[in-house]
């Protein structure tokens, strides 16, 4: 008896021991996770797709862009002296390499380079952008028009290799539907991370070596691009024949307006380019206004950088809130509370501008920082299922081609939203010296935000993980390797258009 006793104790001293434990121990589960989702995801994808994800999407855009973006605004308004509607317009123009995204992708899928499709393209745009960016840093007094274009230039750059790396996500979201979330998290961790470390980092730099300076470490970046064209796993194409590149290049336009006919793909595409055209954008204006208004925060360069960086933050917190609660959301319901609290957001540069923080008791900086943060983080977690979605419209075949179509109508409604944000400062006389009616280019600003609440009705209700695209469109044969008479790779998207 005394033995039963003593083993009871025993077991009950353990069990005692394993509850004390649980902490630590789910402490090091949440360390490790990241660790252990990043082995999972080489081990399903293979290691060098995700470092390819990691440095394009970290490195080449995440901080290529944290660092250029305040380079860029102080380049635009110290060198080129711009008013903020020219600024406005002109950054709209450097984002035209990222309109004909549907070229780069028609390239990718129908044009393989001495038998690849994605590394020759990634070697392309990093050697476009080191050289365009040391032109920008090396030349004393570059011309607008020169400028615009050697800044059009490195954003072609980045253009191609994202959409050259997009096409591997849209691949790998067809083979690997249940890992398709967990990818666009991959892609979102990754540019946020980037944008936080490049943010924290660009008023300093801007500071110590100037625009033009900076422009000169972007090129590093660009480098990086090119050891992702040679690190890359690629398919050897065999038996291509480029005679065939014209019949390829007319049937991936015929399989794209096939695919854009079906009522599944074309109204998600309508929303996204309204809900992003109607968010007018008038970031320039608030720009000048926290560095050269007379009653404003008359921010340094250091401080901008922190605010944008803590910017990235919430775009961070953005996607890790996405990622773990709201990724099963179905898409329909997360886009109602998205788009309602963007809407709202905006609001806070209104208190800003109107200087009602200070009546409040709150610094410009404290309520700078707040605005950002909330802002990036409610737009990030709106952006999410919009790409999610744009990976699960892409047909097999043209990948690539028909998820940089997708994304190219997403940058038409954000140029569609530049330039009528910089028609908007400009009618409204937001000058460089004269802010009176910032305020209500903002209030504006606001309210077009709401609208695209009322066509909601366009997004599917369907849950992220099932697929959208009608069964006949997922039965596509790839053609990688196969013999010229058998490459038929957009054969029954292109049928259905005959039919």
């Amino acid at each position: 008896m005394d033995e039963v006793v003593e083993e009871a104790e025993a077991l009950k001293h353990q069990g005692e021991t394993h509850k004390r434990k649980n902490p630590k121990e789910e402490l090091g589960n949440f360390i490790w996770r990241p660790v252990y989702w990043f082995r999972m995801l080489g081990d399903e994808l293979h290691w060098s797709f995700v470092l390819s994800v990691v440095i394009v999407y970290g490195i080449s855009q995440g901080l290529g862009v944290g660092l250029s973006r305040i380079s860029t605004q102080y380049y635009m308004k110290d060198e080129q002296k711009l008013q903020p509607s020219e600024s406005q317009i002109f950054f709209g123009i450097i984002q035209l390499p990222w309109v004909i995204k549907p070229l780069w992708g028609l390239l990718t899928d129908i044009l393989p380079i001495f038998g690849y499709r994605r590394r020759p393209y990634f070697i392309f745009a990093g050697f476009l952008g080191v050289i365009s960016m040391l032109s920008l840093s090396l030349h004393k007094r570059l011309h607008l028009v020169l400028a615009l274009f050697s800044l059009m230039a490195g954003s072609a750059g980045i253009a191609i290799a994202d959409v050259t790396i997009d096409a591997c996500v849209a691949e790998n979201s067809i083979s690997h539907p249940s890992l398709a979330s967990d990818m666009q998290s991959l892609c979102g961790l990754s540019s946020s991370i980037g944008a936080l470390v490049g943010y924290s980092f660009s008023g300093f730099l801007v500071h110590l070596v100037g625009p033009k300076g900076v422009f000169g470490v972007l090129s590093v970046p660009a480098g990086l691009v090119i050891l992702v064209g040679m690190l890359m796993r690629d398919h050897h194409v065999h038996n291509f024949s480029y005679r065939r590149v014209n019949q390829k290049f007319l049937d991936a336009c015929k399989a794209m307006w096939t695919t854009l006919k079906c009522r599944e793909v074309w109204r998600p595409c309508l929303y996204m380019y309204l809900s992003l055209a109607l968010s007018l954008n008038v970031r320039e204006g608030m720009f000048y206004w926290y560095t050269d208004a007379k009653g404003g925060p008359s921010f340094s360069k250091e401080v901008v950088g922190s605010i944008f960086s803590v910017g990235a933050v919430g775009s961070l917190l953005g996607v890790l809130l996405y990622q773990n609660l709201l990724k099963s959301i179905p898409f329909r319901d997360i886009l109602f509370w998205s788009q309602l609290l963007y809407g709202l957001s905006g609001l806070l540069d209104l208190v800003l501008v109107l200087r009602i923080n200070l009546k409040l008791g709150i610094s410009d900086y404290f309520f700078a920082v707040i605005d950002e943060a909330a802002t990036h983080m409610i737009l990030r977690v709106k952006w999410m299922p919009l790409l999610v979605l744009s990976s699960k419209l892409c047909p097999p075949g043209i990948e690539g081609t028909f998820f940089a179509l997708l994304m190219s109508i997403d940058n038409v409604g954000m140029l569609s939203s530049s330039w009528a944000g910089g028609f908007l400062l400009h009618v409204l006389e937001v000058t460089r010296t004269q802010f009176d009616n910032l305020w209500l280019s903002i209030l504006i600003r606001s309210i077009f935000r709401i609208i695209p609440l009322g066509l909601l009705f366009l997004v599917p209700r369907s849950d992220p993980n099932s697929s959208i695209l009608p069964t006949e469109m997922l039965r596509t044969k790839k053609g990688d390797d196969i013999p010229e008479s058998d490459n038929v790779e957009m054969a029954p998207l292109v049928n259905r258009t005959l039919d």
